[in-house]
């Protein structure tokens, strides 16, 4: 990582005796070369205050998604004695269970324990704390967690991996961590800051830059090729697909107007991808504000996990210096300054003296240029990969592995493209009890076949809707596990459990014909 400088002008070339020439043309490849650098630099290069920010988001999204989201389902969905026991992900997917660290055991202590120590690096992350370190530990826990069990991830889980990933080439301590603090007491002086503002051009930028731009941008691509989106009504049929309508979103959906209007805005948002690379400055953050006041507004009405905060936390590596200067201008300088004095000069010494440090100057120069070598060939390799999965989820080349690719659709990179789904979809868990009685266990009332679900009033978590969204269509093999469990730790007397799956068509103006409704399971407890 290196931040670019554009190298001094040259005030002694003089046009005298014969090799004048030669001199006369130097400074103006010179003059090319700076303005080349320059204009990478303004579209490839990042902020380091924007680095930080992203780290600090970044960190706050894995941290939120453990303790909200994850924590309260590890026993069901990640031990033995849940609705995926390691037997199953075995069967299933097996080159999962065998790198997965969190298949190694099936037991809850295990898997809590695995979970403590993310939550701490997850921390470490925010504070800029032994940070590469940090970053490294939770994006190798992550990748495991969910290797663990894909049945409850979505395209924000992935994209959240790939963009931790990357941080590991970035200096994501360079501002407001611990580890610049540290930096700085060495040098004689404390500061949460780093003097040096200079952005940040590599090969990492760039990669993490363009895959984000990439994503919009195919998402753009598979949007003007869809009949629903081109007629304006996509918008309104995803907001009668009530497994995704959360918060203003049962509000907003009866207004069509708005709905309307927010399809052909999200469109044109989608078309300006390319012009977070174009431009620079305040037109810049006029684009990438725009994809974030449209996260934003996803986030609102919508539960789609940590998909609209993880791309809110990678597009503030889109605004320039102007904001940061701002931003340090406002009370957050004043926040930084006050955590500054709340740790004092002493604290963070004794806290680097837990994880011990490789000192760059033991490495030999022949080995760490090939590690520099070997991060450019990496990171090329990562955009090349991210390309032509765009690509292929685009539809311009076929998938290598069909059947991979279908088996990993619900966590790809684009949502609700080239068509929003036609039917609203769930599951109903019924049980006959020893009374003869017959019972939705999501409420304890009689079962209704009649249409799906409201996820809202009948799954007990996100992650019980997507695990239901995402083996409706398994086979019932696969499903014993779930039987299991749910007759283990059910509060009912219970003599057989019957799992169906639900599909209501839907349209842009609501529900069309009638609901499909398929048995997919039925065990005696």
């Amino acid at each position: 990582m290196v931040a670019d400088r554009s190298p001094p002008s040259d005030s002694s070339d003089v046009d005298t005796g014969p090799g004048s020439v030669s001199r006369s043309t130097t400074p103006a490849v010179r003059s090319w070369i700076s303005a080349v650098r320059s204009v990478i630099r303004s579209r490839l290069g990042i902020d380091p205050r924007a680095l930080a920010a992203f780290r600090i988001a970044v960190g706050l999204v894995v941290l939120g998604d453990l303790l909200l989201l994850r924590v309260p389902g590890l026993v069901a969905f990640y031990t033995d004695a849940g609705v995926f026991p390691r037997s199953a992900l075995a069967e299933t997917y097996p080159t999962f269970a065998s790198v997965s660290v969190h298949a190694l055991s099936g037991s809850p202590w295990a898997q809590g324990f695995l979970f403590a120590i993310a939550a701490v690096a997850a921390v470490c992350l925010c504070l800029g704390y032994r940070t590469r370190l940090a970053t490294l530990v939770s994006v190798a826990l992550l990748t495991s967690l969910q290797l663990r069990n894909p049945h409850v991830l979505n395209g924000g889980d992935t994209i959240l991996t790939s963009l931790l990933f990357l941080g590991l080439f970035l200096p994501l301590d360079a501002r407001w961590s611990l580890d610049a603090r540290c930096r700085s007491r060495d040098l004689g002086r404390c500061s949460w800051t780093d003097t040096d503002g200079a952005r940040v051009v590599s090969v990492a930028t760039a990669t993490t830059l363009l895959h984000l731009v990439f994503i919009y941008a195919t998402n753009a691509v598979l949007k003007f090729r869809s009949e629903p989106w081109m007629e304006g009504v996509a918008v309104e049929r995803i907001f009668h697909l009530e497994q995704f309508l959360a918060f203003l979103g049962p509000f907003l959906a009866e207004i069509p107007l708005v709905l309307t209007a927010v399809n052909w805005a999200w469109i044109g948002t989608l078309s300006a991808a390319p012009l977070l690379i174009v431009l620079t400055g305040r037109g810049r953050t006029v684009v990438a504000a725009a994809f974030v006041c449209s996260h934003l507004g996803m986030a609102a009405t919508m539960e789609i996990g940590v998909f609209p905060f993880v791309m809110v936390s990678g597009l503030l590596l889109f605004f320039p210096p102007h904001v940061w200067d701002r931003v340090e201008r406002s009370r957050t300088r004043a926040f930084l300054d006050g955590l500054e004095s709340q740790i004092r000069h002493d604290g963070p010494h004794r806290l680097t003296t837990l994880l011990p440090s490789i000192p760059s100057a033991t490495i030999p120069v022949a080995l760490r240029r090939v590690g520099r070598v070997g991060i450019v060939v990496v990171l090329g390799t990562l955009l090349l990969t991210s390309v032509f999965w765009q690509t292929v989820q685009a539809g311009f080349v076929d998938s290598p592995a069909p059947e991979l690719t279908a088996e990993i659709d619900d966590v790809g990179w684009v949502f609700f493209a080239p068509n929003p789904p036609d039917a609203s979809k769930g599951y109903i868990v019924e049980a006959e009890l020893e009374t003869g009685d017959r019972i939705d266990l999501a409420t304890g009332e009689s079962a209704t076949l009649d249409r799906p679900p409201d996820p809202i009033d009948t799954y007990p978590s996100t992650l019980w809707k997507r695990f239901g969204g995402n083996i409706r269509s398994a086979e019932p093999s696969q499903l014993e596990p779930s039987v299991e469990y749910i007759c283990d730790r059910s509060a009912y007397r219970i003599e057989t459990v019957t799992i169906y799956s639900l599909e209501q068509p839907v349209g842009p103006d609501g529900p069309t014909g009638e609901p499909v409704v398929d048995e997919r399971i039925s065990r005696t407890c």
